[in-house]
C-alpha cells in the first residue's frame, strides 16, 4: 500500500517538474525573442538621409546588447551624424554601457547624456555607430539621425601617398598644363612629428617623356626648388637645419622668373628673392603628369597632408602675396575637385582647414549648375526665392523632396527657368499648432536663372505665383507656408581704380572698358554672383594690359631729366612718383636699375629749391632700389655723375667684416666703386666690423643677404629745415638689408673727403634721421663721434654712458654740450648723492614704517609718500644706464616711463606737502575734509600714472618714438658720452617735465612765502627768546621747507647760457642730496622721533624711559601748537597737533569744541 502511494507521489512530481521546466522555458524564449524583436540593431545604412535609435527606444534599452550601424555613403560625400535624444548609463570611461563613434580618424566613447543635441562629421564617406549594454542598469538610449554631404576639395586634406603609382593622387587628366617660364605656387602642408627622414618631395612634374621638370622637397642641404633639372637650395629663406612644415598646416609661396632668375619664397608672412642663375631661361615644359608626393622610389614623399595646392602661369609680388585670398583661383591648378584625380583612402574632411567652409547639408538631388547650363547663366535674369516648407508627418527625405518639386514646377513652362542652387536648414515650429500636433518647418534658399532669349520680361511676381499654384505637388505631406521672391541686385556702378569707371552690371556678366590713356588696350571686371546668399558684387579691375613697360616710362623719364632740360620742383616731384611706382612694383634688373639710378643723378643738378618738395621720397626710393635691384654675381655697382650705387652679396653665417669706397676713375667723370679693397685716394669710404650682424634675432639673421651702399656727390637731398648747417663733405650710407642694425660693439669707420679744405675744423659727424622734422628727416649726431685720425682734408667718423641728474631737467637740451671734465664731476656728484639720498629716504620711510605713534598724524603719512617716490626715483636713475647697456628696447622704455612717472610723482607730493601746510595754517576755520590721505595718495599717485598713461597712448603702439635710449655726455665733437633711458620726444619733455614742474615751483613757492609769513608772524609774538634765537629758528625753517618743497629743483629755470654750469653744480648737488636734507630736516631733528630712537633703538643712559609725554590733554596740545612751529617745520609739525584732532571721530571733536570754543584752533 505504502509502496503504491509513494509510486503515484513521485510520478504526480515528475509531472509537475516537467511542466515547470516547460513553462520556464518558454518564458525565457518569450523574454529573449520580446528583447531581440525591439529593433534589429546590426545593419547596414546607405540612405541619403535617416534615422535609428537604440533598441527599444524611447524605453530602456536591454541588457547585454551588442549593435552596430555602418553608415555608408558615395565617394564626395561625408555624414553628418546628430543625436536628438542621449541618454546612456554614465560611468568613468564609459566602462559599462557605451556608444563607440567611429568617424574614420579616432573612435570616441559617449555616455551619460553629454552628447544630446550634437553633431558629429565623418572624415570620409562611412561612419560605424557601435553601441553595447552590460547586464544591468539600462536607460532610455539614443535618437539619432544621419544625412550625406556634399564635399568640397576645400573642406579635404589629402594624404600624401607613400609608395609611388599606388593611390596616386595626381591632377586630372582633363587639365593641361601650359608651358611656364614663371609661375606661382601655393600650397600647405603638415609633417608628421615622428618623422625624422631628411629627404624627401612634395610634389613632382614631369614632362611628356617621364623626366622630371619641377619638383619641390628637402635634401641635407635645404629646402630646394627644381626647375628643369636645375635644382635651386632655397638657404636664408627656409630653415636648413630645421623643420618648416610641422604638425599644423603652414602654407608656403614659391615664385619663380626665368626670366631674372630669381625665385621668390613667401612663408611665415616674410617675403624672401633667392638667386639662382642656374634657372635663367629655363621653361618648365607643358602637357606633364603633376603628383603629389614624389615620383620613384630613390626618394620619399613627404610623411603628412597637404592643401590648397594652387597653381598660377605669371609670377605675383610680396604684397599680392600677404593679401592672397581663398577666393584667388589658379588660373592652371586650383583645390577643386574638377582639378584632381584622388583616391577616397587619400581623403579625410576637416572642419578647421584655412579655406573650408562649415559642413552645410545637400541635396542628393543636384539642382542644374550654370556649370553645365553653359552660356545659359551669362547675362541671366537672377531671381533669390526664399520659401518655408512645413509637414507635420515625420519625412526625413526633405532635401529631395524639396529640390525634385522645384526642379519639377519650373520645367515646361512658358520661360526657360532654371534652379542652379538650393540650401535648406531647419525652420521653427509653427507656434499655433504645437498643441495640437508636431510641425516640422524648413527654411528653403534657392537661386533661379532666366535666360530672356526673346526679350520677354519676367516679373518676380509670376515667379511666386507659379510656386503657389504648384503648392499641392510636393510629396512628403509638404506645404508652403510662405514665399518670398526677389530680383538679384546688379553691380553698382563706382569708379575703382582711379579713371576707371564700370557701369551697373548684371551678376556674371564681365564689363569691359579702355585702359586709363590709351584707346586699344582694355581692362574688365566682372559682377560676381556669391553662392553664399545670393548677392552679388564686383571683382577686382583686372588691369594687366593696361601696365606699361617699366623699361619705356624710365627711358621717357630719362630723356626727360636730361641735359638742357629745366625741371621745375613740380617735375621734379613727378619724375620721383613715377620712379617710386617703378621701384615699388617692378622687377629691378641691372639695366633697368642703372637707367633709375642715371634719372636721380640727372635730378641732383637742380637746385635745393627745386629738390626741397620731393626730396624725402626720392631718398625713401633710393633705398628701396638698393635693395630690391636684382645681380648675378657676388656684387653689382651703378656709377653716375652725382649718385653711386653699390650692392655686395653676403652670407649671414660666414661674414668677417667687409668695406666699400668710392673713388674718381681716371679720365672719367663718373665714379669707380670697390668692394673690399683699399682706395688711398677714395672720396668716401666704408668699413663693416666682423661684429656687425652679431646681436640680430634669429629672424634678422636669416633675412640678411644683401649690403646696400650709396654715394651722394650733389648733397641737395638733404635739406634740414630745423638745423640749416652747410655741408663740408660728399654723403655715403650704408644698410645690411632691410633691419635696423645700432648699439655695436665695434665701430663702423666712416671716411669722408671734405668738399673744400677746412683750415681749422670742428666737424659734427652726424647721419640722416628719416623719422626728424615729421618725416621729412634731418641731421641727427647720435651714435657718431669724430675720430682722432681727422684732419683739414677729410673726417673719420666712428659710428657708437656719462650722464648726470641735470639731463633730467635740462630745458635748453644742450647738457650734453658740456666739456669732459664738468660732465665727469657732475656724473659722480649725482650718481653719490642718488646713493646718498635712497639711503636715507629708506631710513625715513623704514623710520615712520616700524614706529606706528609717529604715523598717526596726516603730515607724516604725506612725508612717508614723499620719500617713497624719491627713494624710486633714485634707486631708478641709478640702474638707467646699467639697463640700457642690455639694448633691449622693450626694457629700456620700461625704464624710461618709471623714471618718469616717479619724477612727476615726486613733484606732485612736493605740491601736496604744500597744499596741506595751506590747510593746516592758513584755512584753519572749520577745515574737516572726509579720506582726507585717500584722496591725498589719489592724486599723488593716480595723476602722474595718467600723465604717462595718456603719453604712451599718443604714441600708439610705438613707445619708443617717446621713451628711448638717447646718448648723453657727449662733448662738443660729438664724442664720448653713455647710453641712458629717457625722454626723447621734446614736445613730452618740455610739456610733462618742464611744464608739470613748472606749475608745481609756482604753487610751492606761493605756499613757501605765506607759510613763512605765518611762521614769522607767530614768532614774532613771542617775548620770552632773543633776536639770535628767532634768526636761527627762522632759518632753519626757510631750509627745511626748501628741500620739503623741492625749491631746488627751480635751479634748472635759471640754466642758461653763461649761468648753465654753475647753476647745474647747484641743481646736481641739492635735488640728488635732497632725500638726505629731509632726513636731517624732517626727521632725525624732530623731537618725537628721537624719543622713538632712544625708546627702542638705544641702551644704558641714552635709553629714554617707556613714561613719555605721548598721552598730553588738548589743552596742552593747543598752548604748544605755536612753539612747535617754531621749533620744527617738518611735515609731520607743521600743523601736527591741530590736524590730528581731525582725524578723530566726529563726535570726539564736537565735545572738544564746545569745551574749548574760546580758543578757534580747531578744525
Amino acid at each position: 500500500m505504502m509502496s503504491h502511494e509513494s509510486e503515484m507521489w513521485c510520478y504526480h512530481w515528475k509531472w509537475k517538474l516537467r511542466h515547470c521546466l516547460c513553462l520556464f522555458t518558454t518564458y525565457i524564449i518569450c523574454m529573449q525573442q520580446a528583447a531581440y524583436g525591439c529593433y534589429d540593431c546590426r545593419i547596414v545604412l546607405t540612405d541619403p538621409s535617416g534615422v535609428f535609435t537604440s533598441p527599444c527606444f524611447p524605453s530602456d534599452y536591454p541588457n547585454s546588447q551588442a549593435c552596430k550601424w555602418i553608415i555608408r555613403a558615395p565617394h564626395g560625400y561625408i555624414i553628418q551624424l546628430t543625436f536628438i535624444d542621449f541618454d546612456i548609463e554614465e560611468a568613468p570611461g564609459c566602462i559599462y554601457d557605451s556608444l563607440t563613434l567611429d568617424n574614420g580618424e579616432s573612435p570616441m566613447n559617449l555616455c551619460g547624456i553629454t552628447a544630446k543635441g550634437l553633431s558629429y562629421n565623418s572624415t570620409g564617406n562611412e561612419m560605424i555607430v557601435s553601441f553595447k549594454s552590460d547586464f544591468s542598469i539600462q536607460k532610455k538610449g539614443f535618437n539619432a539621425s544621419y544625412v550625406r554631404i556634399a564635399v568640397s576639395l576645400r573642406n579635404q586634406k589629402v594624404i600624401i601617398p607613400q609608395v609611388p603609382d599606388v593611390d596616386a593622387v595626381s591632377v586630372a587628366e582633363t587639365v593641361s598644363v601650359p608651358d611656364l617660364s614663371q609661375f606661382t605656387l601655393c600650397f600647405e602642408a603638415t609633417k608628421g612629428s615622428s618623422d625624422d627622414n631628411d629627404d624627401w618631395k612634395v610634389f613632382s612634374y614631369t614632362d611628356a617623356f617621364s623626366t622630371e621638370s619641377f619638383s619641390f622637397g628637402k635634401t641635407t642641404k635645404g629646402h630646394f626648388l627644381s626647375v628643369s633639372g636645375m635644382q635651386c637650395i632655397l638657404e636664408n629663406a627656409l630653415p636648413r637645419n630645421a623643420e618648416f612644415f610641422t604638425g599644423t598646416f603652414q602654407q608656403l609661396c614659391v615664385v619663380g622668373d626665368s626670366f631674372s632668375g630669381s625665385i621668390g619664397v613667401y612663408a611665415k608672412s616674410t617675403y624672401h628673392i633667392v638667386y639662382c642663375p642656374e634657372i635663367f631661361g629655363k621653361v618648365i615644359p607643358g602637357n606633364g603628369r603633376l603628383v603629389l608626393g614624389s615620383n620613384s622610389n630613390e626618394v620619399s614623399s613627404l610623411n603628412g597632408d597637404i592643401y590648397n595646392f594652387r597653381l598660377w602661369n605669371f609670377t605675383m609680388n610680396a604684397q599680392t602675396l600677404a593679401n592672397l585670398s581663398c577666393d584667388v583661383k589658379g588660373n592652371i591648378v586650383d583645390w577643386e575637385n574638377e582639378f584632381w584625380s584622388i583616391p577616397t583612402s587619400a581623403l579625410k574632411a576637416e572642419n578647421n582647414l584655412s579655406c573650408g567652409s562649415y559642413l552645410i547639408p545637400s541635396s542628393t538631388i543636384e539642382p542644374t549648375s550654370c556649370a553645365n547650363l553653359g552660356n545659359l547663366c551669362q547675362g541671366g535674369l537672377f531671381y533669390r526665392i526664399s520659401i518655408t516648407v512645413f509637414s507635420s508627418n515625420s519625412v526625413s527625405k526633405v532635401h529631395e523632396v524639396v529640390a525634385e518639386w522645384l526642379n519639377r514646377t519650373f520645367q515646361n513652362w512658358n520661360y526657360t527657368v532654371y534652379v542652379v542652387n538650393i540650401s535648406i536648414h531647419p525652420g521653427s515650429i509653427k507656434e499655433g499648432a504645437r498643441e495640437k500636433r508636431s510641425i516640422e518647418s524648413f527654411e528653403v534658399l534657392a537661386l533661379l536663372v532666366y535666360n530672356s532669349t526673346n526679350n520677354i520680361d519676367l516679373e518676380e511676381e509670376e515667379i511666386r505665383q507659379k510656386l503657389i499654384r504648384n503648392n499641392g505637388t510636393m510629396e512628403g505631406g509638404y506645404k508652403l507656408y510662405t514665399v518670398e521672391v526677389h530680383p538679384v541686385e546688379k553691380c553698382l556702378a563706382e569708379e575703382n581704380p582711379s579713371n576707371y569707371f564700370w557701369p551697373d552690371t548684371r551678376p556674371t556678366v564681365t564689363n569691359f572698358t579702355f585702359c586709363h590713356g590709351s584707346s586699344v588696350q582694355t581692362a574688365s571686371r566682372t559682377c560676381y554672383l556669391g553662392l553664399q546668399n545670393y548677392t552679388s558684387y564686383w571683382g577686382q579691375p583686372d588691369l594687366r594690359n593696361c601696365t606699361e613697360n617699366a623699361a619705356d616710362i624710365a627711358n621717357q623719364l630719362l630723356n626727360l631729366t636730361g641735359e638742357g632740360q629745366q625741371l621745375t620742383s613740380d617735375k621734379v616731384n613727378d619724375v620721383v612718383q613715377k620712379l617710386k611706382k617703378i621701384v615699388n612694383d617692378e622687377e629691378i634688373d641691372e639695366s633697368l636699375g642703372s637707367t633709375v639710378v642715371t634719372i636721380f643723378s640727372n635730378i641732383l643738378t637742380s637746385s635745393d629749391s627745386v629738390l626741397a618738395a620731393s626730396s624725402s621720397e626720392a631718398l625713401k626710393t633710393i633705398d628701396a632700389l638698393a635693395l630690391k635691384i636684382q645681380f648675378t654675381g657676388p656684387s653689382m655697382s651703378i656709377a653716375t655723375r652725382n649718385l653711386a650705387l653699390g650692392v655686395s652679396s653676403i652670407n649671414s653665417t660666414s661674414f668677417r667684416g667687409g668695406s666699400f669706397s668710392v673713388s674718381p676713375q681716371n679720365n672719367a667723370s663718373d665714379f669707380q666703386i670697390d668692394f673690399d679693397k683699399d682706395q688711398t685716394n677714395a672720396f668716401a669710404s666704408v668699413v663693416l666690423p666682423p661684429s656687425l650682424l652679431k646681436n640680430l634675432s634669429q629672424d634678422e639673421f636669416e633675412v640678411i643677404s644683401r649690403a646696400q651702399f650709396t654715394f651722394f656727390n650733389k648733397n641737395g637731398l638733404f635739406q634740414d629745415a630745423e638745423n640749416p648747417a652747410n655741408l663740408t663733405s660728399f654723403v655715403v650710407a650704408c644698410s645690411i638689408g632691410n633691419i635696423t642694425i645700432q648699439d655695436l660693439q665695434d665701430y663702423v669707420k666712416v671716411t669722408i673727403k671734405h668738399t673744400k679744405m677746412q683750415e681749422d675744423p670742428k666737424p659734427t659727424c652726424v647721419f640722416w634721421d628719416m623719422n626728424k622734422n615729421g618725416g621729412n628727416g634731418g641731421w641727427n649726431p647720435e651714435g657718431c663721434q669724430v675720430d682722432a685720425e681727422s684732419n683739414e682734408n677729410e673726417t673719420v667718423c666712428l659710428c657708437n654712458h656719462l650722464t648726470h641728474f641735470g639731463v633730467l631737467m635740462d630745458l635748453q637740451r644742450t647738457v650734453t654740450q658740456i666739456d669732459p671734465q664738468n660732465t665727469k664731476i657732475l656724473t659722480f656728484i649725482t650718481y653719490i648723492g642718488c646713493g646718498i639720498s635712497a639711503i636715507f629716504s629708506a631710513a625715513t620711510l623704514l623710520t615712520y614704517i616700524a614706529f606706528e605713534k609717529l604715523r598717526r598724524d596726516y603730515p607724516s603719512k604725506i612725508l612717508m609718500n614723499l620719500s617713497t617716490a624719491l627713494l624710486f626715483l633714485n634707486l631708478i636713475f641709478l640702474l638707467d644706464g646699467w639697463i640700457a647697456s642690455f639694448d633691449i628696447d622693450g626694457l629700456c622704455v620700461a625704464v624710461a616711463a618709471l623714471l618718469h612717472f616717479f619724477l612727476l610723482a615726486t613733484f606732485t607730493w612736493m605740491g601736496l606737502e604744500a597744499v596741506h601746510m595751506y590747510i593746516a595754517l592758513v584755512k584753519v576755520f572749520n577745515t574737516y575734509i572726509r579720506r582726507y590721505i585717500l584722496k591725498f595718495c589719489i592724486i599723488g599717485w593716480g595723476f602722474p600714472a595718467l600723465v604717462i598713461a595718456i603719453v604712451l597712448a599718443s604714441a600708439n603702439t610705438n613707445a619708443s618714438q617717446v621713451y628711448g635710449k638717447e646718448l648723453y655726455g657727449k662733448d662738443a665733437n660729438g664724442q664720448g658720452g653713455d647710453d641712458f633711458c629717457w625722454i626723447k620726444n621734446e614736445v613730452v619733455f618740455y610739456v610733462t617735465c618742464a611744464g608739470y614742474f613748472g606749475i608745481m615751483f609756482l604753487m610751492n613757492v606761493a605756499m613757501f612765502i605765506v607759510v613763512m609769513v605765518q611762521i614769522c608772524g607767530r614768532n614774532g609774538k613771542r617775548t620770552n627768546r632773543s633776536l639770535k634765537e628767532e634768526i636761527l629758528r627762522n632759518l632753519r625753517s626757510v631750509i627745511s621747507l626748501t628741500f620739503l618743497l623741492g625749491m631746488t629743483w627751480g635751479f634748472a629755470f635759471f640754466a642758461w647760457g653763461p649761468l648753465t654750469l654753475p647753476f647745474l653744480y647747484l641743481f646736481s648737488i641739492f635735488n640728488s642730496l635732497q632725500g638726505l636734507f629731509i632726513f636731517v630736516f624732517h626727521c632725525a631733528m624732530k623731537e618725537n622721533v628721537q624719543k622713538q630712537w632712544r625708546r627702542h633703538l638705544c641702551c644704558g643712559r641714552f635709553r629714554l624711559a617707556d613714561n613719555s609725554d605721548w598721552s598730553k590733554t588738548a589743552t596742552n596740545i593747543i598752548k604748544k601748537s605755536s612753539d612747535n612751529l617754531g621749533k620744527s617745520l617738518s611735515s609731520s609739525s607743521i600743523g601736527s597737533n591741530s590736524t590730528y584732532l581731525t582725524s578723530k571721530s566726529k563726535s570726539t571733536t564736537t565735545t572738544y569744541c564746545k569745551r574749548n570754543s574760546h580758543t578757534d584752533n580747531v578744525f
